[in-house]
């Protein structure tokens, strides 16, 4: 069972990080994290396998329940023309438990930091055939760094 009490985040993808910063923060009164580029993050995905993509993302300061804004390269899993990459970001004790848990109930794996016979890395996102519902479970070794971040102590990098 998942603890709602450690739900940190809710995201979606955007064409264009500056604009939807604007956007959202503007509307939403929100105070961004320093926006990071990962020129070379490490997803493992079902029909493609492990690659690396180009990633720009940043997030709402305030918490506890944290805005996520993604832009990934054209085609990738985080292609804003092709999903809207809604999802619900959760810290948990272990990905691969919290993935196999999900699985057990019909949840697929549609992402990760590794491969699953690599323990899936630091994240995995998931989703029930039936649709609906995106879950993100993230690793608690995150943490430390995400809360320097959204405090300007530094960047992901």
């Amino acid at each position: 069972m998942f603890d709602f009490q450690r739900m940190f985040h809710t995201g979606r993808l955007v064409p264009d990080l500056a604009e939807a910063m604007a956007l959202y923060g503007r509307s939403l009164n929100l105070q961004w994290a320093e926006p990071f580029t990962f020129d070379a993050l490490p997803l493992w995905t079902p029909g493609e396998g492990l690659h690396h993509l180009r990633l720009e993302v940043t997030y709402s300061c305030a918490g506890p329940l944290h805005l996520e804004i993604q832009k990934g390269p054209a085609g990738s899993f985080y292609d804003p023309a092709l999903s809207s990459g809604e999802h619900t970001g959760f810290w948990v004790d272990s990905v691969p438990q919290a993935v196999a848990r999900l699985e057990a109930q019909g949840w697929g794996v549609v992402a990760a930091g590794a491969a699953p016979q690599d323990g899936l890395g630091l994240f995995a996102y998931l989703r029930h055939p039936a649709g609906g519902m995106l879950v993100e479970v993230v690793s608690p070794d995150l943490q430390p760094v995400f809360a320097a971040w959204w405090a300007g102590e530094g960047t992901l990098g």
